[in-house]
């Protein structure tokens, strides 16, 4: 297991993924020439068995059965060690995989990493962000897979540290809980190689939610199918089935051995039988279901981590990572065992020779009663450092990027230094100084098409995600209170639901008016794009005023974007509008980009347009 110090050794990122690619690269080439040597060998083996099998057939004698059985000798050898060779190829192959992924993302290459789903409906800034799916800000964090991992890790983007995605059931991070967050991630940022393990053990994780919520309501319940009779009659049958059979075999009567085998039948395959079978589908429906814990729960309880909240599977204890993994290794045995049931030519003479399915059962259930009470805490735990992992790669990844100050008291007001889009390659991202607030006050953003205005809000809005899930922000500095994110970018009508583009914003609109005027908890930050661009000039110049107004006599801060350049002007918003705006250089027609634009934030309304020259540009003169 990786040390405390198994960082980059000064390297930068994209040093250290290129090394640990051609590392495990190598190591995966090498295994898989030997895998082939040995399976080559296997091969000469089993012919030579068949050979000596043949030679002993026509030649008895000790000199065919010496050779025929160093031969079998030799071929199990072979196996188990072919099995084990393929097994470090296969670990070499997962590790420069996710090495590979590493310099993926940080050449932004999206379409070769994994998609992370996609983003809840009807949440406050999901889609609007780009937090889930193609090209988005869950691409860009380290891999997460286990279900409890990805749900972690979804909560703390989506501002959610409850289950549930509804708004009355949002409750975001406390001060404390991001303060820890960001201890934990500085010092997983510099364990590349206890993050790559990780990653490599959850990947190998199969639980789905679904498998985990059987289990945990099994784990937690005291309903017992195998009970003292039931085990007594497990252990006297197959004795005396045993003792019968001897009986027999010394001339004694030679078929009462088969009345203990028909009372097991009749045990295991009428109601109590049922019984255990419908027990063992509650705890586990499939096979195989909790494949990878064990080594995934090891890996953690040799971690040698210091951030309290990496602790929360302590080495020792009742729920510590190492009695985690002693114990998922006992049930990953005890299932197996359970597994038998499906492999009828095994489980008909188990069960009436032995009545398998009773003795599995109660150790299963002595394996509950001393543990399952812990099961739900290991899990949580495990895939909340899995998730601290994803958000400490992106730290990794980012060494010039900066943890987030909050300002707990005082006013409130995000104040970021060279802030920056982080989906953005950063060879071609230009950063600004932005400042959002204080309460009474908006940042008013102008400027031409495709000046960048729309790029400043969700640059505001991803980076305020990062700070409060705990990560580093895509800026050399970040001040911002705890809020409560509210934007309208990505606006779409639905047919389905027979709602207009007016509508479907009128709609997102409300919902964050209504968060301002709740006035409790978090101020809001709102972030709107064109407000209410779907209907004629002067009436939304009037919705406008009527919607900033009320969210800042709410006490919210934001930013809003226009091309409306007189909407600053308005009497209730004059004096609260901070106007700044973004412009372009103009060409001459016939050169090859005649408009460009340095995405740069200046001070001030805009003080020109483009839509005229970008319709000559695309031949609508």
């Amino acid at each position: 297991m990786s040390g405390p110090t198994d960082g980059d050794g000064g390297r930068g990122p994209r040093e250290a993924y290129q090394q640990r690619v051609t590392r495990f690269g190598g190591e995966e080439a090498t295994h898989a020439r030997r895998a082939a040597w040995i399976g080559n060998a296997r091969a000469v083996c089993f012919v030579g068995l068949i050979g000596a099998g043949v030679w002993a057939e026509a030649r008895p004698g000790p000199l065919p059965l010496l050779v025929a059985t160093a031969l079998a000798a030799a071929f199990i050898v072979l196996v188990v060690w072919h099995g084990r060779v393929r097994a470090a190829e296969r670990t070499s192959r997962e590790l420069r995989e996710l090495n590979q992924q590493g310099l993926d993302r940080l050449d932004r290459n999206w379409e070769r990493l994994p998609v992370p789903g996609e983003a809840p409906a009807n949440h406050p800034y999901a889609r609007d962000l780009d937090l889930f799916g193609t090209a988005s800000l869950g691409q860009l964090l380290g891999p997460a897979a286990t279900p409890a991992g990805v749900e972690q890790l979804r909560g703390w983007l989506l501002g959610q540290e409850a289950r549930s995605t509804a708004d009355a059931q949002r409750t975001g991070a406390t001060a404390g809980a991001i303060e820890a967050r960001q201890q934990a991630i500085r010092e997983l940022a510099a364990r590349i190689e206890l993050r790559d393990e990780i990653a490599r053990l959850a990947r190998g994780a199969v639980a789905t939610t679904a498998d985990l919520d059987a289990f945990f309501e099994w784990a937690e319940s005291d309903r017992s199918v195998v009970g003292p009779a039931l085990r007594a009659l497990a252990v006297i049958l197959p004795l005396a089935t045993a003792a019968l059979v001897a009986l027999a075999l010394l001339d004694g009567p030679d078929r009462l051995w088969l009345l203990p085998v028909l009372a097991a039948a009749v045990l295991m395959y009428g109601r109590p039988g049922r019984r255990i079978r419908h027990e063992f589908r509650r705890a586990f429906g499939r096979e195989g279901v909790f494949r990878g814990y064990p080594d995934l729960f090891e890996a953690l309880g040799g971690a040698d981590l210091e951030a309290p909240l990496l602790r929360r599977l302590d080495a020792d204890g009742p729920d510590g990572a190492r009695t985690a993994a002693a114990a998922m290794s006992r049930l990953h045995v005890l299932m197996r065992r359970a597994d038998v049931r499906y492999s009828g030519w095994m489980h008909l003479p188990l069960q009436l020779l032995a009545l398998w399915d009773a003795h599995v059962m109660a150790r299963l259930q002595a394996w509950r009663h001393e543990h399952g009470r812990h099961a739900r805490a290991w899990f949580d735990a495990a895939g909340a450092t899995e998730a601290l992992c994803a958000l400490a790669t992106l730290a990794h990844d980012h060494p010039d990027w900066c943890y987030a100050e909050l300002r707990i008291d005082g006013v409130a007001r995000f104040d970021a230094a060279s802030l920056g889009h982080p989906l953005l390659d950063p060879a071609a991202r230009v950063d600004n100084d932005v400042e959002v607030g204080p309460p009474a006050t908006f940042l008013l953003v102008t400027g031409s098409n495709m000046s960048g205005k729309s790029t400043l809000l969700r640059a505001i809005g991803l980076n305020t995600v990062l700070a409060l899930a705990g990560a580093p922000a895509c800026a050399r500095r970040l001040a911002l209170p705890i809020v409560d994110l509210r934007t309208s970018i990505r606006i779409e009508d639905s047919l389905a639901r027979g709602v207009s583009l007016f509508m479907a914003e009128l709609e997102r609109l409300r919902s964050i008016v209504a968060a301002a005027s709740r006035g409790a908890g978090a101020p809001v930050l709102f972030l709107l794009d064109e407000v209410l661009h779907g209907t004629n000039t002067a009436e939304r110049r009037i919705a406008a005023v009527r919607v900033i107004s009320h969210l800042l006599d709410a006490g919210a801060i934001g930013a809003v974007t226009t091309h409306d350049l007189e909407l600053g002007e308005q009497p209730p918003l004059q004096a609260a509008a901070r106007p700044v705006h973004f412009t372009e250089t103009v060409r001459p027609a016939e050169t090859a980009a005649p408009l460009v634009f340095d995405y740069t934030l200046r001070p001030g309304v805009a003080t020109s347009t483009n839509a005229l020259k970008l319709l000559h540009y695309v031949g609508l003169d």
